[in-house]
C-alpha cells in the first residue's frame, strides 16, 4: 500500500497521497474501510489486535480488519482482498455506514484522519483464520456482552475508529 485517496467530508475523491505523508501533520482525510466480521447470528465479533509493527495504533484491539481502498478499486472487493491478507479468509460484506474521525497515535507523531466506510460480514460456526503476523498480533471471537464490559473496562486498549464504528452500528438496537 503505498498511497490513500485523499477526499473531502463526504467522501469525495480529489487526488492521492503517499500513505505516510498523508498520515503526518494531523493527517490528511483520506478513505479507508473497517471490517466487522460477525458469527452465531450476530452475537459474537472477530476483533483484533494490531501487530507491533504497524506504524499507527499498534498492539490496540479494533475491528476483525482495516485498511485504505485503492484508486480504481471496488470498495467491497478491496476489504475482501484485504481480509484474505490479513486473516487468510474471506465473506460477503454489505456496506453499513460511513463516518469522518481524527485521532493521533498516543506513541508518537503519526494521526489518523479517516473517511471510513463500516462493511460488515458473518460465516458460519467455526472458520480457520489465519493472520499475518505483519498484521495481526492476536484475534479472537468475543460476544458482544464481553466486548462491551472489556471496553468499559479498558477503553484505551481499543482503536478510536473501532469504538466510533461500533456506537454506529449498535445505537439504537
Amino acid at each position: 500500500m503505498k498511497h490513500v485517496i485523499l477526499c473531502d467530508k463526504t467522501g469525495t475523491a480529489h487526488g492521492t497521497d503517499d500513505v505516510l505523508e498523508a498520515h503526518q501533520n494531523g493527517g490528511s482525510l483520506h478513505r479507508a474501510f473497517s471490517v466487522f466480521v460477525f458469527r452465531n447470528d450476530g452475537n459474537e465479533i472477530l476483533v483484533q489486535q494490531r501487530s507491533e509493527k504497524k506504524p499507527l495504533f499498534p498492539l490496540f484491539w479494533a475491528n476483525t480488519c482495516c485498511s485504505h481502498p485503492q484508486e480504481g478499486e471496488d470498495l467491497i472487493q478491496a476489504a475482501q482482498n484485504r481480509l484474505q491478507e490479513e486473516l487468510g479468509f474471506s465473506c460477503e460484506l454489505e456496506e453499513r455506514a460511513s463516518f469522518v474521525y481524527q485521532a493521533d497515535d498516543p506513541n508518537g507523531d503519526l494521526s489518523e484522519h479517516e473517511y471510513d466506510t463500516i462493511l460488515v460480514g458473518s460465516v458460519d460456526g467455526d472458520i480457520e483464520v489465519k493472520p499475518d503476523p505483519e498484521e495481526v498480533a492476536a484475534w479472537k471471537w468475543m460476544t458482544l456482552e464481553e466486548l462491551q464490559i472489556d471496553i468499559d473496562e479498558n477503553p484505551d486498549a481499543y482503536a478510536p475508529w473501532f469504538l466510533i464504528a461500533l456506537s454506529l452500528l449498535f445505537d439504537g438496537k
